[in-house]
């Protein structure tokens, strides 16, 4: 078996230290006579995985005792619109800042439940920035203020925690959650799926302030209700328990490897290789995102002559670089590089591109 370095934005590559290690305990889990993903989401065996898991995540993210961890089903989509539910009233405003698709994408999901704001936008350039702060209009009667910290599509990224006074903050941080120290208690809630530097896809964390869980929302089922989610343990139902084991697995790998500060000198390492190649090319590649915006985590890039596209995909396939190509809505390549692609996977593909660009040029 030869595993090819994987670029793929979601579901993106797993650490081969955690694979083999939940290989190794598939078929039986800890002399229990069964796989974990067979056990009973409420017997002892797993609820020990989803208690270490939680305090794992606590200690890797430094998350205070003042917010509600849960690991739920669904997707980060899904969050968006029960976000709405839980945490506004009726009809009431919420702020939006959209800097990609991702941010178009949560504004859509919250518009039926509510007086849903744009209070930036950068679309009219392409999204090749994130709105200024100084140029938001913010709502006094906001619910809450929402933006997505890095869009996986775009790539750009909000390099600071955004002030917005004493309306909850809310961020999609599905693509860069983990990757770099974050003041978690600046957030009312931080949500994003797993399938990019969590673990795999399948389940979702959210981070949530335990104050805003006593606001009254919706109406809305009760398996809809963030609140009942963290009485019952994120086992309102069943959960997705192999998701959840998986994702447990990495976060003690992330832990053993040095936590996120070790994580952001990485991805500053391997993002900086990618966009010195790109800068360096003279014009055969390019990068259009504004310099302070781009994304750590995810590189899109063009070539010169979209003719060459074709071949740079297969010949990268054949070297051993597979999920190169870029999104529908921007083409291109892209390159995810989340916190489980080593250093050694970022200098491989720069090395093709170099060998590419002289073989094309």
């Amino acid at each position: 078996m030869s595993r090819a370095y994987n670029f793929s934005a979601g579901p993106a590559t797993l650490p081969e230290s955690v694979l083999r290690h939940a290989q190794g305990e598939m078929l039986e889990w800890h002399g229990s006579g069964a796989s974990i993903v067979e056990l009973s989401h409420r017997g002892p065996e797993f609820m020990e995985v989803a208690r270490q898991a939680e305090a794992d995540l606590r200690m890797l993210m430094a998350i205070p005792d003042s917010h509600a961890v849960l690991f739920l089903q669904g997707g980060a989509t899904l969050q968006q619109a029960l976000i709405a539910l839980n945490f506004a009233a009726p009809g009431q405003a919420v702020d939006f800042v959209i800097s990609g698709h991702w941010g178009k994408t949560a504004i859509r999901q919250a518009t039926p439940y509510v007086d849903a704001r744009i209070a930036a936008s950068s679309e009219a350039g392409g999204f090749r920035d994130v709105p200024a702060r100084a140029g938001w209009t913010l709502s006094a009667d906001a619910a809450y203020v929402h933006y997505t910290a890095n869009e996986t599509i775009h790539g750009v990224e909000f390099r600071d925690i955004p002030d917005v006074g004493d309306v909850p903050l809310v961020s999609d941080f599905s693509s860069s959650i983990a990757s770099e120290p974050l003041d978690v208690s600046r957030f009312g809630v931080i949500y994003g799926g797993a399938q990019k530097n969590l673990g795999p896809v399948g389940v979702s964390v959210v981070i949530v302030r335990r104050d805003l869980l006593e606001r009254a929302g919706q109406p809305r089922a009760d398996i809809m209700n963030y609140a009942s989610h963290v009485r019952g343990d994120s086992m309102l139902n069943t959960p997705p328990t192999w998701n959840w084991y998986l994702a447990g697995l990495v976060f003690q790998w992330m832990l053993a490897e040095g936590g996120v500060d070790e994580f952001a000198r990485r991805n500053a390492r391997k993002s900086a290789l990618l966009y010195d190649l790109i800068d360096g090319s003279g014009g055969f590649y390019r990068n259009e995102v504004a310099v302070g915006a781009r994304s750590r985590m995810n590189v899109p890039f063009f070539l010169h002559d979209d003719a060459l596209n074709a071949a740079f995909l297969a010949e990268a396939r054949e070297a051993g670089l597979i999920g190169l190509k870029g999104h529908k809505v921007l083409g291109g390549m892209r390159a995810s590089i989340y916190n489980a692609m080593p250093v050694a996977g970022v200098e491989a593909l720069a090395a093709f591109m170099r060998d590419f660009q002289q073989r094309n040029g």
